[in-house]
């Protein structure tokens, strides 16, 4: 046989065993990033909403009976979460997003005490309880706040209620400021591939980071870890809509009325 045919054969079907090898990889990569799992969320099989109604008793799904989790001071890149046994630590914590709010608040002090009302709020930082367009309010603008250079006087925040596996009563997560905007670009890119914020499992992690003049502070990180399988995130967009209609038709009043 010809050498050089014999090295062109060779050639060819090393050639295609290398396109046949790459496009595997390429096909694992892609099912790997967009894997549907099954779950299993306790809440997506159970009798959740009878249960949580049954205890309330008629009562209002408030603000104050949820677990709250602030956002760390000094740059700390570990979350604090209410437990049974007393407060946990976390270095990431993983669950669905039910819903979230973009709530704001006004007080007329730079450094107002835990627990004091605000001048002014809104429960979506558009229109204020007074029924005033946030956009025109001068506490609203860049460097309003005192004593802050580029801040401003009336804070905003991210409110995320975060379902996790081995709970029916999910987690506040409030999202300061300064990650306002890198979940609002997570939320995005969920919205370019078609994947509703219910649809997928998110890790949220933290990161230390300095401000201008040097100070640490924490910066948040959102992550989807897998898709929800067709009949989880159906469930979990029905769960999400009756649990957010109890909570919603309680007084919401609470979310901003108190500085923390």
């Amino acid at each position: 046989m010809n050498i050089t045919k014999l090295k062109n054969r060779l050639g060819d079907k090393l050639q295609g065993l290398q396109e046949n090898t790459e496009k595997r990889q390429v096909q694992t990569m892609t099912k790997k990033a967009l894997a549907t799992v099954n779950s299993n969320y306790i809440a997506l099989t159970n009798n959740a909403i009878d249960i949580i109604r049954e205890n309330l008793k008629q009562q209002p799904l408030s603000f104050q009976l949820f677990d709250i989790v602030k956002s760390p001071s000094g740059g700390a890149t570990m979350f604090t979460v209410p437990g049974i046994a007393g407060d946990e630590m976390y270095k990431e914590l993983t669950g669905i997003v039910l819903d979230y709010a973009t709530p704001r608040a006004y007080w007329d002090t730079p450094d107002p005490v835990e627990g004091t009302p605000p001048v002014c709020y809104s429960h979506d930082s558009i229109i204020s309880y007074e029924g005033k367009a946030c956009s025109r309010c001068p506490f609203n603008d860049f460097g309003s706040k005192d004593g802050e250079s580029n801040a401003k006087a009336c804070k905003e925040s991210v409110m995320i209620f975060l379902l996790r596996p081995d709970n029916i009563m999910p987690i506040i997560i409030r999202v300061p400021v300064s990650s306002k905007l890198i979940f609002q670009r997570y939320m995005t890119r969920l919205i370019g591939k078609m994947l509703p914020l219910s649809g997928v499992v998110t890790k949220i992690t933290l990161a230390k980071t300095t401000n201008k003049t040097g100070q640490p502070y924490s910066l948040y990180n959102f992550e989807t870890v897998s898709k929800l399988s067709s009949e989880e995130a159906t469930q979990a967009r029905n769960f999400g809509q009756q649990f957010m209609k109890m909570f919603n038709d309680a007084d919401l009043e609470p979310i901003v009325q108190e500085a923390s």
